[in-house]
C-alpha cells in the first residue's frame, strides 16, 4: 500500500508537470497568434464595401484597406456586416473594435468615437433617372422628392434642404440600392449620396440613373476609421498602419483597383 501511494504520488507530479508545460506552450502559442480585430461595415456602399457574388464575402476598397493596415501591424480582421446607422453605437459599446464604412468625420460623430487620420476625400452629388431633364443643379431640387441612405451625410444634407424649404419630401432608406429602386419606380425625383457611391451605381446601371450635379454647399467630406474614444492604443496602431500602407504604395494599388478604371 505504501509503494502504491508513492507511485501514485509520483504519477501525479509527472502529469502535473506535463500539464504545466502544455499550459506554457498554449500561452506561448496564444502570445504568438495575431490580434483579431472585429471590424464593422455596411456592405451596400459600393465600391467601398459590398457583397461578393457568393453572397457571403464582404469585398471593396475599405475591406482591402483595413486588411492591409492590419497586416502591417501584425493583426487580422474579422468583418461584420450591419446597418450603417448602428456602427457608431456598436463601436461605443465594445461590440466592434472598429468600423470602416465610408464613414465621414463629423463633429457629432467625433463626440461619440475617435477617428483615425482620414483616408479618402469625398463629397455629395445628385443622381436622377436616366431620362430626367428637369434636374441639372442643386437649385433644381426645389419642390422635389429626394432619397438618401439613413445615417449618412447625404441624409443630413437632404434633411437640411427640407428644413430650408427647398425639397418637398425626404425618404431615408436602407441603402443605395433601395434608394435607386425608389428613383426608378418614380417614388422620388433624386438621390443624394456620396460621389463615388452614386458614381459606381450609375456606371453599372446607366439605363436606370445618371449623375445630374454635385452638391456645392456644405463642408468637404473625408472618410476615416472609427474606434472607441478610450482605445488610444488601437487608434495609434491604425494610424501607423495607414501611414505605412500609403508610403509603401499599397494604398494606391488598392485605389487603382476600385476607382481609376471607372474615372
Amino acid at each position: 500500500k505504501v509503494m502504491v501511494a508513492v507511485v501514485l504520488a509520483a504519477s501525479m507530479v509527472f502529469f502535473a508537470g506535463c500539464g504545466g508545460n502544455n499550459d506554457k506552450q498554449n500561452d506561448q502559442q496564444n502570445a504568438d497568434a495575431p490580434v483579431v480585430l472585429t471590424v464593422g461595415t455596411n456592405a451596400a456602399f459600393e465600391p467601398f464595401e459590398m457583397m461578393a457574388e457568393d453572397g457571403k464575402t464582404i469585398i471593396g476598397f475599405d475591406v482591402d484597406l483595413i486588411n492591409a493596415i492590419a497586416e502591417d501591424q501584425g493583426m487580422k480582421v474579422e468583418m461584420v456586416n450591419m446597418e450603417f446607422d448602428g456602427l457608431v453605437m456598436a463601436v461605443q459599446n465594445g461590440q466592434l473594435d472598429a468600423a470602416i464604412a465610408g464613414m465621414s468625420v463629423t463633429p457629432e460623430r467625433q463626440e461619440q468615437v475617435a477617428f483615425t487620420n482620414t483616408y479618402y476625400d469625398a463629397g455629395l452629388n445628385i443622381a436622377v433617372a436616366a431620362d430626367n431633364t428637369d434636374i441639372n443643379a442643386e437649385a433644381d431640387l426645389a419642390g422635389k422628392k429626394v432619397a438618401s441612405q439613413m445615417g449618412t451625410t447625404g441624409a443630413a444634407k437632404a434633411l437640411e434642404l427640407k428644413e430650408a424649404g427647398v425639397v418637398a419630401e425626404v425618404s431615408l432608406l436602407e441603402n443605395i440600392n433601395v434608394c435607386m429602386m425608389a428613383l426608378s419606380n418614380g417614388e422620388v425625383d433624386a438621390v443624394i449620396m456620396d460621389i463615388p457611391v452614386n458614381g459606381a451605381y450609375v456606371a453599372a446601371n446607366p439605363d436606370v440613373a445618371k449623375i445630374a450635379a454635385p452638391i456645392e454647399s456644405g463642408e468637404p467630406e473625408s472618410f476615416a476609421i472609427a474606434v472607441s474614444l478610450e482605445n488610444e492604443e488601437l487608434l495609434a496602431k491604425l494610424n501607423a498602419g495607414l501611414e505605412n500602407v500609403k508610403a509603401s504604395g499599397k494604398y494606391m494599388e488598392i485605389y487603382d483597383k476600385y476607382f481609376t478604371a471607372a474615372e
